[in-house]
């Protein structure tokens, strides 16, 4: 276990997480837990930017009040932090709650506190992150049934504080400010490691929306869970968690629609679109993608543009070549009209990066290769490292172009070349689908290559998964 003087990156990352979005002390601890696998007694230390040897001052300066005092030192206090079978006497545990102002089970130390009671004001259990810390089970451990059982238990709650109905200005901006560092680090953050993250914040955002509010604060609330809920289906989607994600969409809507934010509604079901768009089936991303549009018809804007850019590449996808390309015209001309969301780093914005790679998608399936290669190249000359799903998919998109200009072997070396460069923790269900779909486009004759096998080989390596 790396000294506190040497903490791992990821320990830095929630460090800073923490400070620049203002997290709570429960939300840190259970960053902590859930994202680096360290213990809760540890986590509720590294939360308050405390080395070993000051927590253990702080101990000694409690313990000089009792008869007795129990005896305690830095290696002592490691070792009851990194080796669950060590833990410390009653009395002991009796100060290291009133030291960190918590409970034996918020410190992991129930098997040595039977019969103690924490006084009333440590009795504030860490209800903001009561979705992250299930009883007895954390999301960074979850798999199988476990996680199965998380999600749906998790969207359920969600769910009954929706049909439910004070929280100050500043709690609410405060909040919105984690949210947006939230869709920052989507960007970048793989999906499992963002789901917890997700889940840390949309605890605290449930929390609050499950008490009665004021109309404009329940409002707010409301638009934040229907972000949070996007993106968390978002996430389970790219990790295959198809059933899993199409009940997030669904409980995503359920938030927007009890705003009147008709932008917000729309950017939902858009954004909801990818997933049949994706898997099937392609009339339900066209019903989606038209539903937006016609919400956000009254003006011009980034999301009118996103609704009709998906319209276009769904509607290619099912053949239907006269609607895709009025889409994809009307798509360019509602995001000429308007100013252009370019924000880069924001997950809920659609730069024009984005558009292109939505219409890479349209002209692909329109087997229209000029006009796919030209998107491609603009698309890419946005994203300037080339990593991530989305560069990822351009150049799938491009295989699939290669495939139409009957080029098999190319195709499948670039796309197996594709998924080889993408890190393991990114390299998601939805990317070896649609690499999948390059040999599916070949003639019944040409998948008996080498370059098939190995593409075919590639596909047979781990996935990003739960």
């Amino acid at each position: 276990m790396p000294s506190d003087h040497q903490r791992p990156t990821h320990l830095n990352h929630i460090c800073h997480l923490a400070h620049q979005a203002g997290w709570t002390t429960a939300q840190t601890v259970a960053a902590f837990v859930d994202c680096c696998g360290v213990s809760l007694l540890r986590a509720h230390r590294l939360a308050r930017g405390w080395t070993l040897d000051e927590a253990v001052e702080r101990l000694r300066a409690l313990a000089r009040s009792l008869p007795s005092p129990p005896s305690f030192d830095a290696k002592a206090l490691r070792d009851w932090e990194t080796h669950p079978s060590r833990k410390p006497r009653l009395r002991t545990v009796e100060l290291l709650c009133c030291l960190y102002d918590s409970s034996p089970t918020q410190l992991g130390l129930t098997g040595q506190a039977d019969g103690f009671t924490a006084p009333a004001d440590t009795a504030r259990e860490v209800s903001t992150v009561s979705l992250v810390t299930l009883p007895e089970v954390r999301v960074g451990i979850l798999t199988g049934d476990d996680f199965d059982q998380f999600l749906n238990t998790a969207r359920r709650t969600v769910d009954q504080t929706l049909a439910s109905a004070t929280v100050s200005e500043a709690q609410l901006d405060d909040l919105e400010q984690r949210l947006r560092f939230d869709r920052q680090a989507y960007m970048s953050t793989a999906p499992m490691p963002m789901l917890k993250l997700l889940f840390a914040d949309l605890a605290e955002v449930e929390r609050l929306h499950s008490q009665r509010q004021p109309p404009r604060s329940q409002l707010r609330l409301s638009e934040m869970t229907a972000i949070v809920s996007t993106l968390i289906a978002d996430a389970l989607m790219k990790l295959g968690r198809l059933r899993d994600a199409r009940g997030w969409y669904a409980t995503a809507q359920t938030a927007a629609d009890e705003t009147d934010n008709k932008t917000l509604r729309a950017r939902v079901r858009v954004q909801a679109a990818m997933l049949p768009y994706y898997y099937g089936p392609l009339s339900h991303a066209v019903s989606l993608a038209r539903e937006a549009r016609y919400l956000s018809r009254q003006s011009p804007s980034p999301t009118a543009a996103f609704a009709s850019a998906a319209e276009a590449r769904a509607l290619a996808r099912r053949e239907d070549k006269a609607g895709a390309r009025q889409a994809i015209h009307l798509a360019c001309r509602l995001l000429d009209y308007c100013d252009p969301d370019d924000r880069q780093d924001d997950a809920w914005a659609f730069p024009v990066r984005r558009m292109y790679l939505y219409l890479s998608g349209a002209h692909t399936a329109l087997g229209e290769v000029r006009e796919a290669r030209k998107a491609q190249d603009e698309a890419l000359k946005l994203y300037p490292d080339h990593d991530g799903i989305d560069p990822a998919l351009l150049h799938l998109e491009a295989a699939l172009c290669l495939v139409a200009e009957r080029s098999a072997g190319e195709a499948c070396q670039l796309a197996a070349r594709t998924l080889l460069q993408v890190p393991e923790n990114q390299r998601t269900r939805i990317l070896s689908h649609r690499a999948q779909q390059v040999i599916e486009a070949l003639p019944p004759s040409q998948r008996r290559t080498r370059e098939v096998r190995e593409l075919g080989d590639v596909l047979m390596l781990p996935t990003a998964s739960v």
